[in-house]
């Protein structure tokens, strides 16, 4: 598969959410993402050394994470295209890719930020 066409099903996939309250995504994140576990368990990993970047440790981290795509969606409403490290597994390069796709299948949208944040 092409980037492109990754980068599409991609957006396709956090569709998914776009109905999902925010505050419910941010608890789901909380309470599921592996680095929050990692972290609220004093297991969080030492982010710097000699054999891996902190990008590359992050994205180890998330590989296993099982809501990489509800924190993707979740970081795309909150903070859009322009933060750093990795989110939802992909690092800034991808989650700019990914963003204007994701934006234009929410235009359709009635909210744009996929749904009321109460």
């Amino acid at each position: 598969m092409n980037p492109d066409d990754f980068f599409e099903v991609l957006a396709a996939e956090l569709d998914r959410y776009a109905d999902v309250p925010t505050d419910v995504l941010e608890e789901i994140v909380t309470r599921d993402g592996a680095c929050m576990w990692l972290y609220a368990n004093d297991s969080e990993p030492e982010w710097t050394g000699d054999d891996l970047t902190d990008r590359e440790l992050a994205a180890r981290i998330c590989a296993g994470c099982p809501v990489r795509r509800e924190c993707l969606e979740l970081e795309f409403r909150t903070a859009g295209p322009v933060t750093l490290g990795v989110w939802g597994a992909l690092c800034e390069e991808d989650r700019r890719a990914v963003y204007p796709i994701w934006l234009a299948r929410r235009s359709n949208s009635p909210e744009q930020d996929g749904g009321p944040s109460s």
